[in-house]
This record gives structure tokens, C-alpha cells and sequence, in this order.
């Protein structure tokens, strides 16, 4: 008895209908529809310049990466599992970098209106691709805790950092809480629905870092510094001292949104 064998389809090739896992990074510029339009070309350019740079010093590579996604004011990044490309490198490497970045950026640009403050979002899961671009409930969650209005407060009211994190429930519970990233502090600030779920995000003030700082990836793996190298933090978060919100529990000028709300 002869048994017909289908031959299955490589790996290396994407099944069109079928999810794939990617790490999130989506970046929004802060306050970008009160620029006129030659500004907003300028920063642009500053973004996806910088970004570039960011990816480049984490060891992010076009072999890890989707193509990036024009978002208008923003750019969304997805990176492809790879074990050079752990979510401790993005965390701990690429967004403090893009941090610094942004800081040596508007120090030297001459106008107010040239200067980048982004919104940031880390996240993971499954997403879908046609050829239109990317979707996916996992990219409707990163956008949705990335626009939360409690974000971008806490954005406004930094005002000595130029970047905000706020990373999913997945990477907080996954990486931030198994201790992979020392003593950096995250809280727990944004409450957004995503269809039937609520879902909740944890908000962090990157330390930038040293672009020249050695690669993530000589340390052993899981491994991360206990005092990364910054520019001249001033309370170890980038930022000077905050009075405490009253009525909540604020950190760095951050105040917790009563529960059920963002």
C-alpha cells in the first residue's frame, strides 16, 4: 500500500493565513498635530533617523525585522523572534539608547518646534499580515495602551525626560517582574478595554543610555547591569524630585488613576 505524502511548507516561508509572534515597538511624537507641516517633515526625518541609530546600537538588524510601519506622527516596529533579540535587549538597550538619542537631539536643535518627545510602547503577541500591512488584536492592544490619556499625561508631566515607556501586562509579568531588568521602576497607571478585555499597562521613565555601552548580548544571557550607564541622571530615573501628587500614589510626577478608570 503506497501512502501519498503532501510535502509541508518550509519554515523560512510565512503562512498567509496564519498568525505570527512579533515584539511590538510602536513610537508616537507628543503633540505633533500643533506643528505646521515643514516641522512635522523635519521630524520625521529626526525620528525614523534616530530610531535607526537606536536599532543599529542594539544590534537590530533588517534580518530581525519587519518592515517598519508609517504611522504619520509615529513608526510601528516589529521584531521577529530571534534569539539575538531577546525582550531584555529591547528594554534594556533600545529604548534607553533612543532615549539618549532624543536627548543629545534637542539639545542641539536651534527651535522649540524641532524637538522630539515620543511615547512608547513595548508589547508581544500575534499578528496577522495581508497586503495592506499588519493586524492584529495584538497590535489593537499596543496602540491602545500607547494612546491612553493617563500615558500621555504622565508624558506632559515629565518634563526632563523626552521619552515614556508603557510595556503590556505580557512583558511586565514576563520580564520586568522575573527581576530581568534590576531596579528599574515600573507602575501601574494605564487601564484601557480592548474588545471584551480590560487590559493594563506599567509605565517607565527610561535612564538613557551610553550609546558605547558594551552589547546586551556579551553579558551572560538573562544577565543585565545593576547600574546602567546614564547621562547625568538626577534621582535615578532621569528626572529631579517630584513633589507626591496628592491623593495618589505618584512617582515621578506620575498619579496612579483610581481603579477602573485609566
Amino acid at each position: 500500500m503506497s501512502i501519498l505524502l503532501t510535502a509541508m511548507p518550509s519554515l523560512d516561508v510565512r503562512l498567509l493565513d496564519g498568525p505570527v509572534y512579533r515584539t511590538i515597538v510602536v513610537l508616537d511624537v507628543e503633540e505633533s498635530t500643533q506643528r505646521a507641516n515643514p516641522d512635522k517633515r523635519e521630524l520625521r526625518r529626526s525620528l525614523y533617523g534616530l530610531t535607526e541609530r537606536a536599532l543599529q546600537a542594539a544590534g537590530i538588524v533588517d534580518k530581525h525585522l519587519e518592515p517598519k510601519a508609517d504611522r504619520g506622527d509615529g513608526v510601528m516596529i516589529l521584531i521577529r523572534p530571534h534569539d539575538e533579540v531577546p525582550k531584555t535587549l529591547v528594554l534594556d538597550r533600545l529604548i534607553p539608547v533612543l532615549t539618549a538619542l532624543l536627548i543629545e537631539h534637542n539639545a542641539s536643535v536651534t527651535r522649540p518646534q524641532l524637538r522630539l518627545r515620543l511615547r512608547a510602547v513595548v508589547h508581544a503577541g500575534e499578528i496577522h499580515e495581508d497586503a495592506n500591512g499588519f493586524y492584529g488584536d495584538d497590535i489593537d492592544t499596543a496602540f491602545r495602551l500607547l494612546e491612553a490619556p493617563s500615558l500621555k499625561r504622565a508624558l506632559k508631566e515629565a518634563t526632563a525626560t523626552p521619552l515614556i515607556l508603557v510595556v503590556s501586562e505580557e512583558i511586565f509579568h514576563g520580564i520586568v517582574e522575573q527581576g530581568y531588568l534590576a531596579d528599574a521602576l515600573f507602575r501601574p497607571l494605564v487601564r484601557v478595554r480592548v474588545g471584551r478585555r480590560l487590559r493594563r499597562g506599567w509605565v517607565h521613565v527610561p535612564v538613557p543610555l551610553i550609546r558605547d555601552r558594551p552589547a546586551a548580548g556579551r553579558r551572560p544571557r538573562g544577565q543585565l547591569p545593576s547600574t546602567p550607564l546614564s547621562i547625568a541622571p538626577t534621582n535615578g530615573h532621569g528626572l529631579g524630585p517630584v513633589p507626591r501628587q496628592p491623593g495618589g500614589t505618584g512617582v515621578n510626577g506620575f498619579e496612579a488613576p483610581p481603579p477602573g478608570r485609566e
